[in-house]
């Protein structure tokens, strides 16, 4: 699916059927990829970067990955934000979930690469390493919902199965998604998708700031389209979004009315995209929550001395709590905007 994206967007001369399916990988696979900006920030110590550094972009200050680590416990939910099949990312979300461990706390991982509908067959592969992995799979409805290799989130997963974590699937199903970018948000409500998955009472709020963000940024990565075209785009990115805050909410509600045993939090676990400048997924959470929640969040990129300027604007907007520097993928830096 993803060739099929990065083919059509290109030529712009997709047939009807085809460009739904381009639209629905990118809502799928997140955005993807990183808006140009323009103004440049200066910082007294970007020549020292190094990957598996921390940013704190309040302060400005480098912070070492274990100082990072250390000071999660306190959080309700920790968002860590990452770029799509980079292994050292899901190496970053495992030395997080090792330290909260170590620290007597008992996490939930939410997954965006799950979804709603892979939960029961999700339930059964961690609670009984059954079946094999080619048929959990299938039952888990993983190439309908995400398409990319297993293999990239399999050690995240392997991470939970073995030391008894609950994952929880956050991606609202595929179908349901597809009804709203083909029809639009209000006729996609009166579907028996959206009543089946229970969505009738969710109020799917249209924030100004996350809608110049996210619009953006659509016409920036993905050119060419119609208004309309954009317009629905924009509606299913804001029911993903949606739907990821409400399964977060609940999980955090059970926990919240467990008071036994060990200490518990949540580890979202996402595209960047979903957690940048705090208004996709935590907006949505704390405004559910009536900003009763303590939580942060983690961006993950990779980083070379190439790539310098890059993270000085990730610095300077502020797209994260925290600003986590890692090795560089084997599919090189995240592809930019124009």
């Amino acid at each position: 699916m993803q060739g099929a994206c990065f083919f059509c967007v290109a030529t712009r001369r997709c047939q009807p059927a085809i460009r739904l399916g381009i639209v629905l990988c990118l809502l799928v696979m997140g955005i993807g990829c990183v808006p140009e900006h323009q103004t440049v920030v200066g910082s007294s110590n970007e020549g020292e970067w190094q990957p598996w550094q921390v940013l704190d972009t309040k302060t400005g200050r480098v912070l070492s990955s274990s100082e990072l680590l250390k000071n999660l416990g306190s959080y309700d939910i920790v968002y860590v934000g990452e770029e799509h099949h980079n292994k050292y990312h899901i190496e970053a979300a495992v030395r997080i979930l090792g330290q909260l461990i170590s620290d007597g706390i008992q996490p939930t991982i939410g997954m965006e690469m799950f979804g709603w509908d892979g939960q029961p067959a999700l339930d059964g592969y961690l609670s009984k390493g059954q079946p094999a992995k080619s048929e959990f799979l299938v039952q888990v409805r993983w190439k309908q919902n995400w398409g990319g290799a297993f293999e990239d989130y399999e050690p995240l997963v392997t991470f939970a199965r073995d030391r008894h974590l609950s994952i929880r699937a956050m991606n609202p199903p595929k179908p349901l998604i597809r009804r709203v970018v083909k029809l639009g948000l209000e006729r996609a409500r009166q579907e028996s998708e959206w009543v089946f998955w229970g969505m009738q009472q969710e109020d799917i709020v249209d924030d100004p700031a996350y809608r110049t963000r996210i619009v953006d940024q659509l016409q920036r990565c993905h050119g060419g389209g119609t208004d309309e075209h954009y317009r629905t785009m924009y509606e299913a990115s804001m029911v993903r979004d949606e739907g990821m805050a409400r399964i977060l909410v609940a999980r955090l509600g059970e926990l919240r009315r467990d008071k036994i045993g060990s200490r518990s939090m949540i580890l979202s676990y996402t595209g960047g995209g979903h957690i940048q400048y705090n208004l996709p997924i935590p907006m949505r959470v704390a405004r559910r929550l009536s900003g009763h929640v303590k939580q942060t969040t983690i961006y993950l990129t990779s980083f070379d001395a190439s790539r310098t300027n890059d993270i000085q604007d990730l610095m300077r907007e502020h797209i994260a709590d925290y600003i986590w520097l890692t090795p560089m993928s084997g599919q090189g830096p995240p592809q930019r905007c124009r």
